[in-house]
């Protein structure tokens, strides 16, 4: 079973797209996927459908919720053995597919490998971080309900995004591709004003780019907004930046 977070849920079996009917399934469905193989908490599931203020049928509900999902899975795949796949145990449910058959974690897993060879092997992290991006339908979790876990997933997640984007620029820098990839920048710190490590990967496209009055400018509408929204001053990367500009410093260029 394939199983896609990354956007609207989306099962797949052996090629076979599997439909999940309802909010609550889904919710299911997603909540046991982002931990797949570990149980998670039958109380978690009862606060993910239900809020804090579940209604006092809950504990059944959510058992009649689990019987209806594995009948649903089983109608679909011709598999009637769903239980194997949506397993209860003393404490809550968990999902029995492995971590890589589920897209986030095929992108949190791409994301650190594109780090951890960034320095050595730019041409490496862009490839690897290409094939990341392409995991990505829309928005994660778009179907899933608005429970805390698929909150707290939707947040780690989106960031993981951000700062695989973050790696990919850095990649093209590395590569020399400065010129091209200032007009990505500016569109990414017109999206994201507050995020610090665009502005500064900003002002060094521009500055090899042959701009220093552009990236100096941008250091200071980005720190305007810094204090605006969050009355705080830029950290010490944005800093150091500013500082290599004015001085230009050689070390901004390679």
């Amino acid at each position: 079973m394939q199983i896609s977070v990354l956007g609207p849920l989306q099962l797949v079996e052996q090629g076979v797209p599997v439909k999940v009917p309802g909010e609550k399934l889904r919710a299911i469905v997603a909540s046991l996927s982002l931990t797949p193989g570990t149980p998670v908490l039958a109380g978690d599931l009862l606060d993910e459908l239900w809020g804090e203020r579940p209604p006092r049928t809950a504990e059944n509900s959510l058992q009649s919720h689990i019987a209806r999902l594995r009948r649903v899975l089983a109608e679909q795949t011709g598999k009637p053995a769903t239980r194997d796949l949506v397993r209860t145990t003393h404490s809550g449910y968990l999902l029995a597919v492995a971590p890589e058959d589920v897209d986030a974690f095929r992108f949190t897993q791409a994301v650190e490998r594109a780090g951890s060879c960034l320095a050595g092997d730019p041409e490496r992290s862009i490839e690897t971080l290409t094939g990341a991006f392409a995991e990505w339908r829309g928005p994660a979790l778009l179907d899933a309900g608005g429970g805390m876990i698929c909150r707290m997933a939707y947040v780690r997640l989106e960031e993981t995004r951000l700062i695989a984007r973050e790696l990919l620029v850095e990649a093209r820098l590395k590569l020399g591709q400065h010129q091209r990839t200032v007009p990505e920048l500016e569109q990414l710190l017109t999206r994201h004003p507050l995020r610090e490590r665009f502005c500064e990967q900003l002002m060094t496209a521009l500055y090899r780019s042959g701009r220093q009055a552009d990236a100096i400018n941008t250091y200071h509408r980005v720190r305007r907004h810094l204090s605006a929204e969050l009355g705080i001053e830029p950290g010490p990367g944005m800093r150091n930046t500013l500082k290599e500009v004015l001085l230009q410093k050689e070390t901004l260029l390679r």
